[in-house]
């Protein structure tokens, strides 16, 4: 009786082989099969990092092209403010000469005030009382007309000088013109306010008497 172990044919062989390689190639394929999966993972955070700051930069592109100032808004708006603060002066300077030289409102009111002396005085009076009835209410009348255009023209010349100071801050500063003009507005409204209460109250030319 053969008891001599038997000798592994070279089929037997190669089939413990590839048994042995099979599970071998199951776990590289395992082993690779996350590289692979985790490969675009790894490559889509870089795109999406990409987009993001593309995005990104676009919108402070867009908003530095909001931010910046237009340059016809900005002459508009100084047109529109100089404008105004020019015919202001200008107001303010007029008022001034009309309260030196006189208003036609003033003429008006010394003739309302002669009419009515006149009438007070039409049944009888002394001399004094025609005096100051007829003549005396017309001036004080007149004075006091100027007196009002005066004290306007002082309103009107400050508050265009002021007018910067206040309110929404001006892109350009004011003309030089607007601020002489305004000046010389508030100059003849001081002057026109002291004729005015000299007027008024009889500093420079006393009331006639009747004994003179």
């Amino acid at each position: 009786m053969n008891t001599s172990p038997s000798t592994p044919t070279t089929d037997d062989t190669e089939e413990k082989k590839a048994a042995a390689a099979a599970p071998a190639a199951t776990d590289v394929t395992k082993k690779a099969g996350p590289a692979e999966a985790a490969a675009p993972d790894a490559v889509a955070p870089d795109v999406t990092a990409m987009d993001v700051a593309a995005t990104d930069a676009a919108a402070e592109d867009g908003l530095e092209t909001d931010l910046e100032p237009d340059p016809y808004d900005e002459a508009e708006a100084a047109a529109k403010s100089g404008v105004g603060t020019g015919a202001a002066a200008v107001v303010a300077a007029g008022l001034g000469v009309i309260s030196l030289s006189g208003a036609w409102t003033g003429r008006v009111a010394a003739e309302r005030e002669t009419l009515l002396g006149q009438i007070k005085t039409a049944g009888g009076g002394s001399a004094s009382q025609q005096i100051s009835e007829i003549y005396g209410d017309a001036w004080h009348s007149t004075a006091l007309v100027n007196g009002v255009f005066a004290l306007l023209a002082l309103l009107v010349g400050v508050f265009v000088l002021v007018r910067p100071s206040f309110g929404t801050p001006a892109l350009h500063p004011q003309a030089g013109w607007v601020r002489s003009v305004a000046v010389a507005g508030i100059a003849l409204g001081v002057l026109g306010v002291l004729i005015s209460v000299g007027m008024y109250l009889d500093l420079f030319v006393s009331m006639p008497s009747a004994a003179g």
